[in-house]
């Protein structure tokens, strides 16, 4: 496998942009619906990436992580079979490709995501696989930083 031929994600809104939009969605179908048109835009994952290795442990749906990128330009490739999930993972795009490998390990998304407001709409088991995609995501970064 070779990650440096893979499609990252390349986000074509800031997270702060992300935000503003989610800030004028008043119910959360609206929220939900948005969130699930942001994941239908990512790039596909090709079948070979999708292994045990790439596989994100802790989450309900099937979700896989590619990193890519280099320490000074983070970014990644992923993909689930859960349209929702799908959305959480191009809200993690915005907020942590393009920056520094450093930078990302030190993000909060904890806070970020309850800026966005979908921490009180996602069920337990959705909430513990964003966390397992946030903690996969900083792994990397953190192992991309010491290379």
């Amino acid at each position: 496998m070779n990650a440096a031929a893979l499609e990252m994600i390349s986000p074509s809104l800031s997270f702060d942009e992300l935000t503003e939009n989610f800030g004028l969605l008043d119910e959360w179908d609206d929220r939900y619906a948005y969130l699930i048109d942001l994941g239908r835009k990512l790039p596909e994952l090709p079948d070979v990436y999708k292994t045990e290795a790439t596989k994100i442990r802790g989450c309900m749906s099937q979700v896989w992580l590619v990193p890519g990128g280099t320490a000074t330009d983070f970014r990644f490739a992923a993909d689930s079979d859960s349209t929702i999930v799908k959305g959480l993972i191009a809200v993690l795009a915005s907020l942590f490709s393009g920056r520094t490998a450093v930078d990302v390990a030190d993000i909060d998304a904890e806070a970020a995501f309850r800026a966005l407001g979908l921490e009180q709409h996602l069920s337990p088991n959705r909430r513990n696989g964003f966390v397992a995609m946030v903690a996969r995501i900083k792994d990397d970064a953190r192992a991309m930083a010491k290379s």
